[in-house]
């Protein structure tokens, strides 16, 4: 008579793992990616626009530091232009961002996540 009930194999989905040992090995990876985290926010990330024209600084945390605007792209008749700049010049900023962090979580493989 077979027997019922249990895991089969011991630990069943674990493939024989033992359950402290993955709660150490989960502990350490969110101790890990807790320090990525903290190393990318205290990162700068720079871009520009116009051939230079325009620059920015972001950090890891997606907040703006620093924007500069050359004198001569100041148009007082063509202000479109100079918010162009700026917001292609923020959003590739931003995505440089976003990129980074994207490649930080990818070092973790944590099926079902990635």
């Amino acid at each position: 008579m077979a027997k019922r009930g249990g895991f089969p194999g011991g630990m069943g989905g674990f493939g024989g793992m033992n359950i402290n040992n993955l709660m150490k090995e989960a502990k350490k990876m969110q101790a890990e990616m807790e320090k990525s985290q903290e190393e990318l926010a205290e990162k700068e990330f720079e871009a520009s626009a116009g051939g230079g024209a325009i620059q920015v600084i972001v950090t890891g945390q997606k907040t703006i530091k620093q924007i500069k605007i050359q004198k001569d792209v100041v148009d007082p008749d063509d202000v479109e232009m100079l918010e162009d700049l700026i917001l292609t010049c923020i959003n590739e900023a931003l995505k440089k961002v976003d990129d980074a962090q994207a490649a930080n979580l990818g070092k973790f493989n944590i099926p079902g996540i990635m």
